[in-house]
């Protein structure tokens, strides 16, 4: 392939060198911030060789080019452009302008939370191991791995040790990668968000219990009864504190002296917002938090059907938008108040379904490009990426994304009846299923079974009696 002539092409087809503002790339895609994306000539990008698919999201306009040529189908992008390289950040700078209001705060809890992924999917993949040892019915009858073998309780145990620490500290977590969001010191965000777990407060979970038997622990302050609560679990305590945090210590870093910055900034940072989030933040946002998952649990308690079929049917369009990161945030939300989460297993059924309509692209086509852009954004779909075979595939031709996201509605409707719900939060896509509470797994291979075949299928048939690919 000669790089350089790929180069050419994608630069002609964006609009040329005077509507690229900056670009970077990933792994697999350039990573483009344009003046105006309404001049790209679509149908053209589509044509050249390196090309395997493009989408815009969070104001940048991205081009899937594949592993290993991306960097160097960029490097001569850049010279033909005459821009140079940026970073990542850089080119999120440059895209701000490309975004209203509602993408920007989307954007803002994306780049809070996609950081700290890593650490909840690796723990809700341990979570699942720990399933399978612990849970009953699953290879025994009435019984456990660990019962039936009691030497693997101390691994069970020592899992679940690892496992839980993400979940736990996870306050921490978002302290961290708030306030580095922010602006801020990440250290101070670390801490802040442990301060709210601390051990010597009521631990959120025991809350409830407490009201009820009239226990909850208190400060007085002068007069004034503070409740002495931890917001384990919880997600808008840590956020808002992380703001204000960051807030306060950017005032006094601009007017504090430099000599002294280490011995004041730090100290007053932490103790102003400390007493704001035990006085004032964490209680109203504590019930916010509350109130929400109140209301989505109360929806799915009475209309579970209609609300599986409704998210099921939306998350795919979500996913367009960028919307879903922010139903992230809800799902953690779920399982820090009640233990599980019901909207986790449609996402990771709804990525399946978007992975099979490519690959039933991918079946019918005759054009070897084609083919290869549906096989690899087809499995890509089902490890739980799913913009390549969206923005690549399905989007392209309308119909396989208008049957996946069917499909998904479909098989959205009989979990959420079903009443499966997932512990953790995983990969969503087909191992998934080791983040399901045990007892509905056998529910939710079923529902994976129908979003494996009848989007493949439908898509299949269709594009052959259609003849377009």
């Amino acid at each position: 392939m000669n790089h350089k002539q790929q180069a050419e092409q994608i630069l002609e087809a964006i609009g040329g060198k005077e509507n690229l503002s900056a670009g970077t790339h990933c792994v697999t895609r350039l990573r483009l911030a344009l003046h105006d994306e309404g001049i790209v000539d679509q149908e053209r990008l589509n044509e050249i060789d390196a090309v395997k698919g493009s989408f815009s999201t969070n104001g940048q306009f991205q081009i899937v080019v594949g592993q290993g040529t991306v960097d160097k189908v960029y490097k001569e992008l850049i010279k033909l452009a005459d821009i140079g390289e940026s970073s990542k950040d850089e080119v999120k700078e440059a895209s701000k302008g490309n975004m209203n209001w509602l993408q920007r705060a989307v954007k803002t809890l994306a780049d809070i939370f996609i950081p700290i992924l890593p650490a909840i999917v690796t723990a809700g993949l341990l979570l699942g191991i720990n399933n399978i040892l612990t849970a009953p019915g699953i290879f025994f009858d009435e019984q456990s791995i660990i019962d039936v073998y009691p030497q693997w309780s101390g691994i069970a145990n020592m899992i679940i040790v690892i496992a839980n620490t993400a979940f736990a500290f996870l306050p921490g977590l978002i302290g961290w990668s708030a306030v580095k969001k922010f602006g801020g010191s990440p250290i101070l965000g670390i801490v802040m968000g442990l301060v709210l777990v601390n051990p010597e407060l009521l631990n959120a979970w025991s809350y409830g219990d407490a009201v009820k038997e009239g226990t909850v622990p208190t400060w007085d302050l002068f007069g004034m009864t503070v409740e002495k609560i931890g917001y384990q679990g919880q997600v808008l305590p840590v956020l808002a504190a992380s703001y204000v945090l960051t807030k306060i210590e950017l005032f006094l870093r601009k007017r504090v002296p430099d000599s002294i910055q280490l011995l004041v900034v730090g100290p007053i940072a932490l103790l102003v917002t400390g007493f704001l989030t035990f006085i004032i933040i964490g209680p109203i946002t504590f019930a916010i938090g509350n109130a929400i998952t109140d209301g989505l649990v109360s929806v799915f308690d009475n209309f579970a059907a209609l609300g599986g079929l409704i998210y099921g049917a939306l998350y795919g369009v979500m996913v367009i938008t960028g919307m879903h990161h922010t139903f992230l945030a809800v799902d953690i939300q779920l399982i820090g108040s009640t233990g599980t989460t019901f909207l986790w297993p449609m996402l990771a059924l709804s990525n399946i379904a978007q992975g099979s309509a490519a690959l039933g692209i991918m079946a019918a086509s005759r054009d070897e490009k084609l083919k290869g852009l549906g096989l690899s954004s087809g499995i890509s779909a089902y490890l739980g990426i799913t913009e390549p075979a969206l923005f690549g595939v399905n989007l392209r031709f309308k119909y396989p994304f208008i049957i996946a996201i069917s499909s998904s509605a479909i098989v959205g409707l009989y979990v959420a009846a079903s009443g499966v719900v997932a512990s953790s939060i995983g990969v969503g896509g087909i191992p998934g299923i080791f983040s399901i509470v045990a007892e509905y797994w056998l529910e939710f291979a079923i529902g994976m079974a129908f979003v494996i075949v009848v989007p493949f299928v439908a898509t299949l048939l269709y594009a052959k009696r259609k003849r377009d690919v």
